[in-house]
């Protein structure tokens, strides 16, 4: 009887419950489907914007380079504007300081150290070449990625994953092998950075796990370590006499302009950095490397219509078959990811 009565109470709740889910549904529906549509209106908003200051920043940066050939003293000015404008902001309220101890930091330093590398090694390659060339060569890093994890961390990836490396690397040689501005330097800074940001990558994996940072405020944090790390370092490669003469000299030539535009690359070589470390909050690792390759494509689509570069029809082939082995290549080490429940970072 009791249980009779139990199953006969258990049937009218289940009813019950399926009438209630039935009237909820529609209002449940497109309230998720406004939820969607907004968070997809919000990773545009993101996109938009990180690829907008990413092409000022490089032009920017190449009219400094220009008229003021110090690399060094360059990637140190923008991690100090960057540090400097986090300071404030913590100061001021404006953005909710991090609570980090020195565990923190000292988990942080290999990062630092790794993207203080890639950022020097990138602004000198810029100093040299194109700012064209060194996106197409930057846009080997996924081959640098697979090479480090597979003989040094010991992974295994499938053969998808190593044919999609064979555009990026075939792209990569063909659009070196025919620039007509070739620099061994320019080259080698764009691979050394390559190299850098593979092992940037890897140290914030490993590190950085179960220390809750806001993407804004880890990156802030580690503008101000690769500050420290770098300033030395600067100081001794090129130095203030060198700095003083130079700077004279760009000022009479460029006029008062020149000061803005050092202080635009400082500025927005920091804005688009933390907007992409925001963004990484909000979207898939492959989401964020499909955008991380769309925006290679901005950049070097408008640094040579700014800068008017040279580029032969084989040269413009060779860099499009890299941007497509580097688009292949997010898509297949996505499902192999997927797989693993992991993150093979970019």
């Amino acid at each position: 009887m009791y249980i009779s009565s139990f199953q006969s109470f258990n049937e009218k709740s289940v009813i019950l419950r399926k009438a209630y889910e039935a009237d909820k549904s529609p209002s449940l529906a497109a309230a998720e489907a406004k939820s969607e549509a907004a968070k997809r209106v919000k990773i545009g908003i993101y996109f938009a914007t990180w690829w907008a200051l990413n092409v000022v920043f490089n032009i920017y940066n190449k009219k400094v380079l220009n008229a003021y050939p110090y690399p060094w003293l360059t990637s140190t000015l923008s991690l100090a504007c960057g540090s400097l404008m986090m300071l404030v902001s913590w100061a001021t309220k404006i953005a909710e300081p991090p609570k980090i101890n020195l565990e923190f930091w000292k988990a942080l330093f290999p990062v630092a150290v790794a993207h203080t590398i890639g950022h020097v090694a990138a602004t000198v390659s810029m100093s040299k070449v194109a700012v064209s060339f060194t996106h197409i060569i930057k846009s080997g890093e996924p081959a640098f990625s697979v090479i480090v994890s597979r003989f040094l961390l010991g992974e295994r990836f499938p053969p998808a994953v190593y044919l999609s490396l064979v555009p990026i690397i075939g792209g990569c040689g063909l659009a070196a092998l025919t620039e007509l501005n070739f620099n061994m330097t320019g080259f080698m800074g764009a691979m050394i950075s390559n190299l850098a940001f593979v092992f940037r990558n890897i140290f914030s994996k490993k590190g950085m796990k179960g220390k809750s940072v806001s993407g804004m405020n880890y990156y802030a944090c580690l503008s101000m370590l690769s500050l420290l790390i770098l300033t030395p370092f600067a100081i001794a490669v090129e130095g203030p006499h060198m700095w003083a003469a130079g700077w004279k000299e760009a000022v009479s030539e460029i006029g008062p302009q020149f000061i803005w535009w050092v202080a635009a690359q400082s500025i927005f070589y920091h804005l688009y950095n933390q907007v992409s470390y925001m963004s990484l909050d909000e979207i898939s690792p492959l989401t964020f490397s499909v955008g991380n390759t769309m925006k290679r494509i901005s950049v070097i689509v408008s640094s040579i219509i700014i800068f008017r570069t040279p580029v032969q029809p084989i040269n413009a082939l060779g860099a499009a078959i890299a941007i497509l082995g580097t688009f292949l290549y997010s898509q297949v080490s996505d499902q192999v990811n997927y797989k693993r429940g992991c993150i093979l970072v970019l």
